[in-house]
């Protein structure tokens, strides 16, 4: 083989492993990022034992927000219909947030807890995200509740 198809032969090999590697980095860097969408039941079944971090979704039940004056831990059950999951969460929760509306949680199993590190409230009286009003529709056939019309989200 001559030098100049050796050389070339090398930088293409070399290319082809640099982007190898581009891309085995740029995957990783995505599935850590990741965070699957699980309702109480689900968690509770250990759906989302494999996952470190994942989203909670469903509806805060109602009667069970606490927080002691003076802390910023906030403490409340997130419900499907099924299953209720405490969640402990610590810092400003949103201004929508309310006992009975849907809530979208990300964080990490601790002890049986839920420990919250940002917390999503619904932004008007008709909206759901999807993947949790699809969960819940299935909990409410399961055992035959009569849900109110939702008018779509815009």
């Amino acid at each position: 083989m001559n030098p100049t198809r050796k050389r070339r032969l090398i930088f293409v090999l070399l290319l082809v492993l640099a982007s190898g590697v581009a891309t085995a980095l740029v995957a990783m860097a995505l599935q850590r990022n990741v965070a699957y969408l699980y309702t109480p039941a689900e968690v509770l079944r250990g759906d989302a034992g494999e996952h470190a971090r994942f989203r909670l979704g469903g509806m805060v039940e109602k009667d069970s927000f606490k927080r002691a004056a003076g802390s910023m831990d906030a403490h409340f059950r997130v419900t499907d219909g099924d299953a209720q999951l405490p969640v402990v969460y610590t810092g400003i929760l949103p201004d929508l947030f309310r006992e009975g509306q849907a809530v979208v949680a990300t964080g990490r199993m601790q002890d049986g807890v839920f420990v919250a590190e940002n917390v999503l409230a619904k932004h008007d009286e008709t909206y759901m995200p999807k993947e949790v009003a699809d969960k819940m529709g299935k909990a409410h056939q399961k055992h035959d509740v009569q849900a109110a019309a939702a008018e779509p989200s815009p």
